[in-house]
């Protein structure tokens, strides 16, 4: 099965978010990104293949893993993100022994992410403004934050 990554910029166009349960119908936004603040990318497979009526088909999923230390508040999984040197071990079409890629999968060090809650206004899909990743007081913290300023 073919792999791939989804990358993912650092923009208001494509964050990453996770929303933590704070009551019986409430939800609090959490902005994730990588500390040093740059693109990260997914781990995933993709496959073509001919469904029952011969139709083609293409799938993908993205890997996840167990949540890292920051991130297990908020979800008890998260995406496989891959270490940008990795990226060309990941990607050699030769290199399709699961033992040797099974390494990759694992949960990002938290010290190298941060998480920090952010408005509801980034729960609408019409929202694409700088105010979607702009910290808010949520009243409580995140264990293991690593970034508590530098939003």
């Amino acid at each position: 099965m073919p792999k791939f990554a989804f990358s993912n910029a650092d923009t208001t166009d494509s964050p990453d978010y996770e929303w933590q349960k704070t009551g019986a119908k409430t939800k609090q936004p959490f902005y994730i990104r990588l500390a040093k603040d740059g693109p990260f990318a997914f781990a995933g497979l993709w496959e073509h293949w001919e469904g029952a009526d011969s139709a083609a088909v293409e799938s993908c999923t993205i890997i996840t893993t167990d949540a890292n230390d920051l991130l297990r508040p908020l979800h008890d999984r998260m995406p496989i993100i891959l270490p940008e040197q990795e990226y060309d071990h990941w990607f050699d079409p030769q290199l399709d022994d699961p033992m040797k890629l099974q390494a990759l999968l694992k949960p990002y060090p938290a010290e190298e992410m941060t998480a920090f809650p952010v408005s509801t206004f980034v729960n609408s899909p019409r929202n694409k403004s700088p105010r979607c990743i702009e910290a808010e007081d949520a009243g409580g913290t995140v264990p293991g934050r690593t970034d508590q300023s530098n939003h």
